[in-house]
């Protein structure tokens, strides 16, 4: 997609703090960081929502959450505990519509947020 702000990211058309990057997935710093650890792990390829990852190629979805746990190991933040989140549509907050897993840790994460 040409307007999707992720897809520019994952074809390096815009800056990102990249922390992790495999084949077919990226993950990178979010820009406005709800806990320490707070990193966006995205496919390359566009998928809009959590519904549609599921339904993509196989192993994508599983690259995605691998990937989720590699950079929660890179930060350290893996043995205390860390929060993987995938909003899917607009009444679940999802903003940017090329599907995201937010990996947030280094904190104590309470439930509900806020």
């Amino acid at each position: 997609m040409t307007d999707c702000i992720f897809c520019k990211i994952a074809a390096k058309e815009i800056p990102a703090e990249v922390v992790l990057e495999t084949d077919r997935a990226l993950a990178f710093r979010d820009t406005n960081p709800q806990a320490p650890t707070h990193v966006l792990v995205i496919p390359k390829a566009h998928h809009a929502d959590a519904a549609a990852l599921a339904q993509a190629d196989a192993g994508l979805a599983d690259e995605v959450l691998k990937t989720a746990h590699a950079v929660a190991v890179g930060d350290d933040v893996a043995g205390a505990g860390y929060r993987i989140v995938f909003n899917t549509g607009p009444a679940a907050g999802q903003t940017v519509f090329h599907v995201h897993a937010h990996v947030l840790g280094g904190r104590e994460l309470t439930w509900p947020p806020g």
